[in-house]
This record gives structure tokens, C-alpha cells and sequence, in this order.
């Protein structure tokens, strides 16, 4: 019976790979002059959210006008005293909540999932939500800024702020 013995002056793949801690991309990278991108945390998309005590596929109309966002939900079987709370999630990160008034300690504290959410844009004050049951209807005004102007999201241009929607071909 013969005995094989690796060959000692050959390198280990994973050596080879791992040498210095770079492998050929990022080495190329370093000769181009480029930094690879480090994972960074994004930025809060939806830094404003209201949710309301629905499941989320429930309709919902939703009216802008230039001071506020209306938005008018049915309600089937359900107590006429809601409240509109703000939480601050994190600093910066504000989620309008609007509960029953009995439910509303239990539910702050819950993660829920299946709930109607929408992210409310820059212009809204989302401090000063009020929510208000009528005739059967969940009515939620959230207001804006005075100086949000007539649409939120750039109604005026488009659907784009600021500015002229050029085309190049």
C-alpha cells in the first residue's frame, strides 16, 4: 500500500483568494482608484406613516387638498370613539396611529402586520392628526404646512416638483 502526501510547496486555493484579506476585484478597484461601496444604512424612506385599525387590503379614499389629507374609511360593527396618536419610532421616523379608544394601550406596543399604512409625505403635520367617526365613517385629517402649496407630491408640474419634465431620446 502506497502513501500520498500533498505537496507542500503548492499553495492552498483559499490562501491564494484570501491573501491580504483582497480577492482580484477589489485589488482591480484599488488600481482604478475606486472604493468599493461599504454597506451603509439607508436613509428612512418612510419617515412619516399612518395606520389605520383596518386590515390592509381595506378601501380607503384617500382626498389632497392644499392645507390637508383627508382620508375616509367605512367602519362595520365597531365603537364611534377613535383617537390619533403620534409615535415617535425613532428620531425622525413619526407613525400616526389610530386605534379605538379601549384598544389603544394593547395595540401600541404590538408589531402588526396586516394593517392599512400610508406614507405620508414632507409637507404633512403629522403632530396634529385628529380622528373623527361619522355616520358610520372613520374620517382621518392630517394637515399640512402652510407652505406646502396645492399638491404634496407636485401636483402642479406633472407629478414632479420643482421643475419641467424633459425627454431625451
Amino acid at each position: 500500500m502506497k502513501k500520498v502526501h500533498p505537496v507542500i510547496n503548492r499553495q492552498n486555493i483559499t490562501v491564494q483568494y484570501n491573501s491580504n484579506g483582497r480577492n482580484s476585484l477589489s485589488r482591480a478597484q484599488s488600481l482604478l482608484g475606486l472604493n468599493p461601496k461599504k454597506l451603509r444604512r439607508l436613509p428612512h424612506v418612510f419617515s412619516r406613516v399612518l395606520e389605520l385599525p383596518f386590515r390592509s387590503d381595506a378601501d380607503v379614499s384617500i382626498v389632497e387638498n392644499s392645507n390637508c389629507f383627508r382620508f375616509v374609511a367605512e367602519t362595520d360593527g365597531v365603537s364611534e370613539e377613535f383617537r390619533a396618536h403620534t409615535v415617535q419610532i425613532h428620531p425622525g421616523v413619526i407613525k400616526v396611529v389610530v386605534r379605538q379608544i379601549g384598544d389603544l394601550e394593547s395595540t401600541l406596543d404590538e408589531l402588526e402586520i396586516d394593517m392599512w399604512r400610508f406614507r405620508l409625505p414632507e409637507t404633512t403635520l403629522p403632530e396634529l392628526a385628529t380622528a373623527v367617526f361619522d355616520g358610520g365613517k372613520l374620517i382621518v385629517t392630517v394637515p399640512k404646512r402652510e407652505d406646502a402649496g396645492e399638491g404634496a407630491w407636485g401636483g402642479k408640474n406633472g407629478g414632479f416638483r420643482g421643475g419641467h419634465l424633459v425627454i431625451v431620446q
